[in-house]
């Protein structure tokens, strides 16, 4: 794959995120991420929170002075159920927290790192020439900071891919928008004409 193809990957994968939201991709990474390594824990939360509703339920409807065993017992059913769910919760809270640093790290690496890294490496690099003469005097502040004279440079090759990407996103959004609110707007009834 050519470098200026994965430049422009690179930019339009890091823009694609931002775009999306890290924190959006973030919740639906942990739901999956819940799915394949916590799947047991999770239902054993919403089994508890299941139990223990119920048994707040039949709480409620028992009378503590007239059935007391059973309203002591229930009772005790419920502050149980209360202390084995805060130390799962306690527990997902860690793993949340876990995933959380390591998906922020993950992504930083693909979005910023991952071009930081191929901008350095590619630094005296040309992505292409330009023709001699087309941009004039100008022709040199492309080739920032090492490519040789005349070529477009890795920098500025990202900068001009992230541009573009951005220009693209407004468009999108341009044409979205009209075609988002048509449907919310309600038609207003037409005037009567006069003659």
């Amino acid at each position: 794959m050519s470098i200026a193809l994965t430049i422009f990957l690179l930019v339009f994968i890091g823009e694609l995120i931002q775009w999306i939201g890290q924190s959006v991709l973030l919740e639906l990474a942990y739901v999956l991420y819940l799915r394949l390594f916590h799947s047991g824990s999770a239902k054993r939360q919403r089994a508890l929170k299941t139990e223990i509703l119920t048994a707040k339920a039949e709480l409620m409807q028992t009378s503590a002075q007239d059935q007391f065993a059973a309203w002591a017992k229930l009772r005790r059913r419920v502050d149980k159920g209360l202390a084995d769910l805060e130390k799962l919760n306690g527990e997902l809270g860690s793993a949340r927290a876990s995933f959380s640093m390591k998906f922020n790290v993950f992504i930083w690496i693909v979005t910023t790192g991952l071009q930081f890294a191929v901008g350095w490496w590619y630094s005296k690099t040309a992505i292409f020439y330009l023709p001699s003469g087309w941009l004039g005097p100008a022709t040199w502040w492309l080739s920032l900071p090492f490519a040789p004279a005349g070529s477009v440079s890795c920098g500025v090759w990202q900068m001009a891919c992230r541009r573009v990407i951005k220009v693209g996103e407004r468009v999108v959004k341009d044409f979205a928008a009209p075609s988002m609110a048509a449907p919310t707007e309600e038609k207003k009834p037409e005037k009567a004409k006069t003659q």
